[in-house]
């Protein structure tokens, strides 16, 4: 019997909420590729742009190294920036197992580092929810 495999949805990553009216805005996302539910963003500072937080400062996309926003969709940006709806602000709390962080977020100590730049807005990850 195949085993079937659901992706994460809303409710998988989104525990609890304070008001959407106030935690969340929707966003323009950088050009040039997808973004999945529980992306781990950052603010282009140059053009306003939101991205996958990278561990480091990358030339032209400087700003984006600090984790300030989490996506609630999935957003195809690979045909040119499209708009997304991101948790901005909290009190949210968040599942810690669904966030997607950027290719270059690979040791625990970086994740640890935008799991706390994150928690430092009010959005915060739980790993037992």
């Amino acid at each position: 019997m195949p085993v079937l495999t659901m992706a994460p949805t809303l409710g998988d990553l989104l525990k609890f909420e304070c008001h959407p009216g106030y935690c969340r805005e929707t966003v323009t996302m950088k050009a040039g590729g997808s973004y999945p539910l529980g992306a781990v963003l950052g603010r282009i500072t140059a053009s306003g742009e939101y991205r996958l937080s990278p561990a480091a400062e990358v030339v032209g996309d400087e700003g984006a190294e600090v984790a300030i926003a989490v996506l609630l969709e999935a957003v195809d940006a690979s045909g040119g920036a499209a708009t997304g709806l991101i948790a901005a602000r909290g009190p949210v709390i968040l599942a810690e197992g669904v966030l997607a962080f950027d290719t270059s977020v690979d040791q625990p100590v970086e994740r640890v580092a935008k799991i706390a730049q994150l928690s430092a807005l009010g959005l915060v990850a739980r790993t037992t929810v």
